[in-house]
């Protein structure tokens, strides 16, 4: 009579079928995230085999998966194939499919990964802007690097309208966190590094023109290609998640000067997210260290030749003759 939700089919016995149903639950997902999900679930059929019974894998089995896994991939990757495991079997149980979830003792651990994480200094970054093809690719480097943007879906929904030059901001709409209660929308500052590429590019725009960088962002797959090849004639080796890291070194570099809070709500992302994949340790963070304890001995020193130094007198004292 339509008065309760429909059970899941009981046809759904085995693990493929079990990941093509939780899939399907995830239909209003974003495609990288339902494609995320789906590269998670081939790898459990490829270890247990598409038609083995979900219900009748064991606690001991998720282990052994784990197992074989974390021999391959990194242990942050590792850590992520765990969660969506837990995702896949919290779904069957919920529909009453399984009594339990055998990955629910699993410990993920951390999806960090230090060895994918890669600063981008100003200096490189100006290699890079000095032989970008035109005026669009060095605004797309400099909204990466000292915007702090996601790359390709927030630079691909900036539009004209969104920049306010009066006020030295413009506004970022994140598709990735449309569903938060400020609804994804964050104000940027015109950062002095930022906003003459971002001039540039308007002083050459066409009347009517609405976006500020479509032309070469069409997806992440090309975009990322493109600047590869950018990297490579500015005398530099890719880095991996390019886009993320001049991100992060962005984050990395604001907190130096700027309270967390402000530069999180600038970025776009928590102080909890920004600890764990964004902020790195630069070489100058210890260049920093030995400039700054040669001050302090400086300093120390020449406290300590003002405190050695005989007092003058305030009266100056007579010397008579003999």
């Amino acid at each position: 009579m339509g008065l309760i939700p429909e059970r899941v089919k009981r046809e759904v016995t085995t693990l493929a079928g079990l990941i093509e149903h939780v899939v399907g639950l995830q239909a209003d997902a974003k495609p990288r995230t339902l494609n995320t999900l789906k590269q998670a679930g081939a790898k459990l059929v490829d270890h247990f085999g598409g038609t083995k019974p979900f219900d009748r894998i064991t606690e001991g089995e998720a282990d052994g998966f784990v197992a074989a896994m974390r021999k391959k991939y990194s242990p942050a990757y590792v850590s992520r194939l765990i969660k969506y495991g837990k995702q896949f079997f919290h779904a069957a149980r919920l529909a009453e499919l399984v009594a339990s979830n055998p990955f629910s003792d699993v410990k993920a651990g951390s999806m960090a990964n230090p060895e994918r994480q890669y600063y981008l200094t100003r200096e490189d970054t100006q290699k890079i802007l000095d032989v970008c093809p035109n005026a669009e690719w060095r605004l797309i480097v400099a909204l990466a690097r000292f915007g702090g943007l996601r790359c390709p879906s927030e630079l691909a929904a900036l539009t004209w309208d969104d920049v306010d030059w009066e006020r030295n901001r413009f506004l970022v709409k994140s598709p990735k966190t449309a569903h938060h209660a400020d609804g994804g929308r964050r104000w940027v500052p015109l950062f002095p590094e930022l906003r003459p590429y971002l001039e540039e590019i308007f002083e050459k725009a066409e009347p009517g023109t609405i976006y500020v960088a479509r032309r070469n962002v069409a997806h992440d797959t090309n975009l990322r290609t493109m600047f590869e090849r950018i990297v490579h004639r500015a005398g530099l080796i890719p880095w991996p998640k390019p886009f993320q890291n001049m991100r992060a070194s962005r984050e990395t570099e604001l907190v130096q000067t700027f309270p967390l809070h402000v530069v999180t709500a600038w970025i776009g992302n928590s102080a909890r997210v920004a600890a764990k994949h964004y902020l790195q340790v630069t070489d100058a963070d210890y260049l920093r260290t030995i400039t700054d304890d040669a001050r302090t001995t400086r300093q120390t020193t020449q406290l300590g030749d003002a405190l050695n130094r005989p007092e003058k007198s305030e009266i100056p004292q007579t010397v008579t003759p003999r």
